[in-house]
């Protein structure tokens, strides 16, 4: 029994291949199964539509060419609603938040507002400067009263929204991002030379701090390698600085390995994983409304290897990626680097804890939410280049450490991340929603 929550509407920008969009597969594809989940993105990029199809998630395209088109979103969005006639709308995203809680104003269908990303914090706010955005949190803050409850991904995010948008603290959650329980037992490596981090190619997410740490560590540990996945606007200035410190024998930027693949996993004779297929997706430009629903998922071992003795595989080297910089042949991952200077609760950082690889991380409030230095993870100060690569040496120098801290994030993750556990609370604070928005109509 689902205690009368039947339907659901969640609203996010598109289907990139993302943290939240992973995280919102993961976590949606897990509820009851008498409730019914439509997607609803408004912008042109489709990277996890067929894993949503696959995992059963009825998707519906708005195909809006422009970058915002806020009203016209709405517009779209209250006809569906009034033909859907859901019971909650869930929306991820600023855009599709903006747009979501005009729709639910006159549909007065209930909305939950999600914060995944720390937009307000210290950082965000000298990176992000000028009209725009000013207008951006003006809007944000203005419509704040809308969603009827939040859920945020992290304790910092919650409090940070509180301070910043005016949102009562007694209508947020706090639901970490979670992932799949592998049963991984891992013959953790004798030494740590090969590091290893990805994530969207964007300045604030450290790598150039990475490479700049990366630099001082070749000059006393000079057989090490550092492999960066994924895409994004800066990876023109990240090759430029790979080509201006001599590093390109030693950087490679081998560009994204797609939804469903990690850099790590057991080995393919170990038990598979379920995961839905990445097949791929193109829709014309004349499309307005897509909408379809499949059922399928097949059985996929994850491609990578933590462990030097289990099939390590070849780097899967981008079609585009730049020609100063020469991506790796058959690296195996000792070491997970996540330099980031500001995040919602990462995924990734999740992802690397399941894996039980050994992790270096900023030490940004979201971060200190899954791992402690010392106990799962050595830790450095945001931005400080020089005490990454200390902490970079001292895993070189410590590997039997560095595979006991592995081992304790693993176990950390499963304990409070395991993805069953966190759909499960997911859903049972949706219920809670629904009931209170049900007795106050």
């Amino acid at each position: 029994m689902n205690g009368g929550l039947t339907k659901l509407i969640l609203i996010q920008d598109t289907l990139a291949n993302a943290g939240a969009e992973k995280s919102h597969l993961e976590i949606f594809s897990r509820l009851a199964v008498d409730i019914e989940m439509v997607l609803v993105y408004f912008y042109p990029n489709h990277d996890l539509m067929e894993a949503y199809q696959q995992a059963g998630i009825r998707t519906v395209f708005f195909d809006i060419r422009k970058k915002y088109g806020l009203f016209l979103g709405a517009r779209r969005l209250i006809r569906l609603i009034r033909k859907e006639k859901p019971d909650l709308l869930i929306s991820c995203l600023w855009r599709s938040d903006i747009i979501a809680r005009m729709a639910s104003f006159w549909t007065g269908v209930p909305l939950v507002g999600t914060l995944v990303n720390d937009s307000y914090g210290e950082y965000a706010w000298k990176e992000k400067k000028g009209l725009k955005h000013k207008l951006v949190f003006w809007l944000d803050r203005a419509t704040a009263f809308i969603p009827v409850y939040w859920i945020a991904n992290a304790r910092s995010l919650a409090e940070s929204h509180i301070n910043t948008l005016g949102i009562v603290r007694e209508k947020v959650s706090v639901v970490y991002r979670g992932r799949s329980v592998k049963n991984v037992i891992c013959q953790h490596p004798s030494q740590i030379r090969n590091f290893i981090s990805y994530g969207r190619l964007l300045e604030r997410k450290g790598f150039g701090d990475l490479i700049r740490a990366f630099d001082q560590v070749l000059r006393t540990q000079p057989d090490c390698t550092l492999t960066i996945y994924g895409e994004g606007p800066f990876k023109t200035e990240l090759e430029e600085l790979i080509w201006k410190l001599g590093l390109e024998e030693k950087v490679s930027l081998p560009g994204a390995f797609g939804p469903t693949r990690y850099p790590w996993s057991v080995s393919p004779q170990a038990n598979p994983i379920l995961l839905p297929t990445n097949l791929p997706w193109s829709v014309s430009s004349q499309t307005k409304y897509m909408s379809s629903q499949t059922n399928k998922q097949t059985t996929l071992p994850l491609p990578w290897s933590v462990c030097p003795q289990t099939n390590p595989q070849t780097n899967p080297a981008s079609s585009q990626a730049n020609k100063q910089t020469t991506p790796l042949t058959n690296p195996t991952a000792h070491c997970f680097l996540f330099p980031s200077w500001y995040e919602g609760f990462s995924g990734a950082l999740v992802e690397a804890m399941m894996a039980g690889i050994p992790i270096i991380a900023s030490d940004i409030p979201m971060n200190l939410e899954a791992v402690t230095q010392g106990k799962n993870a050595l830790v450095f100060p945001v931005k400080n280049v020089e005490a990454l690569a200390r902490q970079m040496i001292y895993a070189i120098e410590h590997p039997e450490e560095m595979a006991r801290m592995g081992q304790n994030a693993q176990e950390e993750a499963v304990r409070r991340f395991d993805i069953r556990k966190i759909a499960r609370k997911y859903e049972e604070v949706l219920k809670d929603v629904y009931h209170k928005t049900t007795r106050l109509t």
